[in-house]
């Protein structure tokens, strides 16, 4: 799917290339099959604002959005597993899958970043494609609300795949659950997040439980992270 090429291309980090050749995205716009008119004018109004910035710009604001705590996050498993172990074999699953349709990651490269996953998708038969993106859903859902909240303009990109897998999730409800959730990018939340891997580590070296207790109270909903439990039989 075209469509999808096209949107991992614009959540990957900004970059000189793309804005040397963004007329070719519009040539691939004007060739995708599965997008309205109205959709079609939407991604084509997105292209078009985002690489009238400077790139300098782009990039910065892209690192405020993406790179800043965990609730907009571009790791599709971070919404799932957080840091559990679950995590790590849900990678090995999902690298398997790549391997299986020929798509070999760079060793920087983690599984479940969105860009990567659309880009796996796009080469399945439609139908495939489809489903692919249905099992991802609620993430996607998810930073729509988010990023709508924060009145960012990439939360387009997210209602985009949204219709395209055409999902019964209720975006509605979804904004309203996050309606009131803390924000993890700010700089106290950050804060917050490195003071408490700070208590870890000195838990670790041999602190009570008792500071890690305290340390916890005092900074809840600080950070308010939301994880999604997402159905298994997906992919294969």
């Amino acid at each position: 799917m075209t469509e999808l090429l096209i949107i991992s291309r614009l959540l990957e980090y900004p970059d000189a290339a793309l804005w040397q050749h963004q007329g070719e995205l519009f040539e691939a716009l004007a060739q995708a099959e599965h997008l309205s008119l109205k959709q079609a004018h939407q991604l084509g109004v997105f292209i078009r604002d985002l690489t009238q910035q400077d790139l300098l710009d782009a990039q910065a604001s892209y690192g405020e959005l993406f790179d800043r705590g965990r609730a907009t996050s571009m790791l599709l498993f971070e919404h799932v597993h957080g840091e559990s172990r679950d995590r790590g074999q849900a990678m090995v699953d999902l690298l398997s899958q790549y391997e299986r349709a020929g798509l070999m990651l760079d060793s920087r490269e983690l599984p479940d970043h969105l860009p990567l996953y659309l880009e796996y998708l796009a080469q399945l038969p439609h139908q495939e494609a489809i489903a692919g993106l249905q099992d991802v859903a609620p993430i996607l859902a998810l930073l729509a609300a988010r990023l709508n909240q924060r009145e960012s303009a990439y939360a387009v990109l997210f209602e985009l795949l949204l219709g395209l897998c055409e999902t019964a999730v209720d975006s509605q409800q979804v904004a309203e659950k996050i309606a009131n959730e803390a924000r993890d990018d700010t700089p106290q939340a950050l804060d917050a997040v490195w003071e408490e891997e700070q208590v870890k580590f000195y838990s670790e070296q041999g602190c009570g439980d008792n500071a890690i207790g305290n340390h916890q109270r005092r900074f809840a909903g600080a950070v308010a992270p939301q994880y999604l439990t997402i159905p298994t039989g997906g992919q294969q």
